[in-house]
């Protein structure tokens, strides 16, 4: 009884924070942990806040692919780091250009992929896969594998396992797909 009270907090906390038009005209009906999701990032359609909270653009170009956009990732390098994607704390939040300002569309988990080197696991950086494989089991999150391992967006970024997640910003491929082509650089 405890949990359905407080996911229906959640979706009533949700429902005022969004019902002021925030959210993306399109924004889809969500299950009530991605709900849940959206409600804890409110505050961060306010870029500053994000900011004020430990998320940066520092170096992060907007990403994109034929099957749509990623957009920028504001990446909380301390969240990032520990690895323990906590639902409702995402170490990665993602934004769109719309209207000359930055507009939260959905959110990304991140985990290191650690290579299997001479030297024991370690990060890794090279263009091409390490020759002797990863040691990280491929995470999940609300029972959705993570995508990869891949190569960093940008030089200083690791291989990595992510998921996106499209809390904000409807996704005509799904709420867990990779690129939403309704968002562009």
């Amino acid at each position: 009884m405890p949990r359905r009270l407080s996911i229906a907090l959640v979706m009533a906390a949700s429902a005022t924070l969004f019902g002021s038009g925030l959210v993306s005209a399109n924004a889809g009906a969500l299950p009530d942990e991605l709900t849940a999701v959206r409600a804890a990032v409110a505050r961060y359609h306010d870029y500053n806040q994000a900011l004020h909270d430990g998320y940066s653009l520092a170096g992060e170009p907007c990403v994109a692919s034929p099957a749509g956009t990623m957009g920028f990732h504001a990446v909380n390098m301390s969240l990032a780091a520990a690895g323990a994607n906590n639902p409702t704390q995402p170490p990665i939040l993602l934004y769109a250009p719309k209207k000359g300002r930055f507009q939260l569309v959905g959110v990304e988990y991140w985990h290191i992929a650690l290579a299997n080197t001479a030297n024991g696991p370690a990060p890794w950086f090279a263009a091409t896969p390490p020759p002797l494989g990863f040691l990280t089991a491929t995470p999940s999150i609300f029972g959705q594998a993570f995508e990869g391992p891949m190569a960093g967006h940008n030089p200083l970024m690791p291989w990595h396992y992510d998921k996106d997640v499209w809390v904000v910003e409807s996704n005509p491929a799904g709420a867990f797909a990779q690129f939403n082509p309704a968002v562009s650089c």
